[in-house]
């Protein structure tokens, strides 16, 4: 399927940890996460302390069932913490590790990556996720820094130093409403740059000022609102999907490695995907932010989903707690009729559920947003996924798909 990759979502427990909470040394358009400093008005340094580090990392590994144990770093911007905050890390996960194999990923937006950086990274097997949109024109109209300057030099500088310490990196692109247009420009940037594994998310927000200065929706707000105008529409992200999959399939299964494909193959064999957001449940991948407040989801930073604090409760607690196990069975609990009579709910398992406050057919409250270009996106690539999930069973190579249309062949019939 794909080598090594940020697949944190298929482990038992995991968290996604925010040295920095929110800061971040950017200002871009569409960001989810700066805005939840709001949440703490009255912390003056937002920032994780050597002593509440030790404390997490302890717990986050007494809490792995598993030999590996993944930690994961985020924001804001990780890298605005410095290079010693990581040191330190490291020398206490090798206390604390027991016989267990430690792994790191960070994710970055890279204008911050140095030689240092990268030597650190190279050195202690680290995992960098880069944010970037695609190429300078796509990249820059959202991903400014806070005087409006853009920032896609800077990344690519940073990329360039990655690729010089032979650090492994992925690309984490976000498709909104101006990328979504250009999906095979798009792809052809990560191509051109020798990028070989690629993330990409749908940004869809609605904006709902709150009294804390917070201005975008919970995803327990239903009532109809105003849709931000970075979103990505259903058409769009559908259009998007089913040409840049048609590009890939026919050149590049087995030397570029998509997330989203990766993930859809994983469901059309009935296999635990790399992604939270298609699987059938979730609740496993939670946030501790900077002063140990520990949420349900990164997409769930909001008050209603603070689980606690780790000065008061362990994270074995919180995480296997009834509350957060029935955040995580909502998922498919609270699916509306019609995804659950969908001849695609296998596949996509309606997606996230901050994205679930459209309705349905019948006026159900609960369907994805982006259903549509699901649904189109699935019934597109219904035979190439038929015929890759064959030749897995039969222990050969997915990437024989490739000859396969070479060759002009019907499509797939697996009976």
């Amino acid at each position: 399927m794909r080598g090594a990759t940020i697949s944190p979502f298929a482990k038992p427990a995991y968290m996604m940890a925010k040295p920095v909470g929110s800061l971040c040394n950017l200002a871009c358009s569409y960001c989810y996460y700066t805005e939840k400093s709001h949440l703490y008005p009255h912390s003056k340094n937002h920032i994780m302390s050597d002593d509440l580090l030790e404390e997490f990392i302890k717990q986050y590994i007494e809490m792995q069932t598993l030999p590996q144990v993944l930690f994961t770093w985020h924001g804001g911007e990780a890298l605005m913490r410095p290079l010693s905050f990581y040191k330190k890390a490291v020398k206490l996960q090798h206390r604390y590790a027991n016989g267990r194999r430690i792994d790191n990923a960070i994710q970055t937006n890279g204008t911050l990556l140095t030689e240092d950086w990268c030597r650190f990274f190279k050195d202690n097997g680290w995992l960098v996720g880069v944010s970037i949109d695609g190429s300078q024109e796509f990249h820059d109209e959202y991903r400014r820094s806070k005087s409006g300057l853009p920032s896609f030099r800077q990344v690519m500088n940073g990329i360039r130093l990655l690729n010089r310490f032979g650090v492994e990196w992925n690309a984490l692109a976000v498709i909104n409403d101006y990328n979504s247009d250009y999906p095979l420009d798009f792809y052809s940037f990560f191509k051109e740059i020798g990028c070989h594994y690629i993330q990409f998310t749908p940004i869809v927000e609605r904006l709902s000022p709150h009294k804390n200065g917070c201005r975008l929706a919970a995803p327990f707000e239903k009532s109809p609102m105003e849709l931000t105008e970075f979103s990505v529409q259903p058409a769009q992200w559908g259009e998007f999907l089913c040409t840049l999959f048609d590009e890939w399939v026919k050149n590049d299964v087995g030397k570029i490695f998509i997330q989203l494909f990766d993930a859809t193959l994983a469901n059309w064999m009935n296999m635990t995907p790399g992604i939270c957001s298609m699987a059938e449940t979730c609740g496993h991948a939670g946030v501790i932010e900077f002063n140990g407040d520990v949420y349900s989801c990164d997409h769930f930073v909001f008050p209603e989903y603070k689980l606690g604090n780790i000065r008061q409760q362990t994270l074995t607690e919180m995480m296997y707690s009834q509350r957060q196990m029935q955040f995580g069975q909502n998922k498919n609990k609270l699916l509306p009729s019609q995804c659950r009579n969908c001849d695609f709910l296998f596949a996509c398992h309606g997606e996230c559920p901050k994205n679930r406050f459209a309705l349905t057919r019948d006026g159900e409250p609960g369907l994805n947003f982006l259903c549509e270009g699901y649904k189109r996106f699935y019934k597109h690539v219904a035979p190439y996924m038929d015929y890759m999930k064959h030749r897995l069973m039969h222990d050969e190579a997915p990437a024989d798909v490739m000859e396969w249309i070479r060759q002009g062949m019907l499509p797939y019939d697996s009976d």
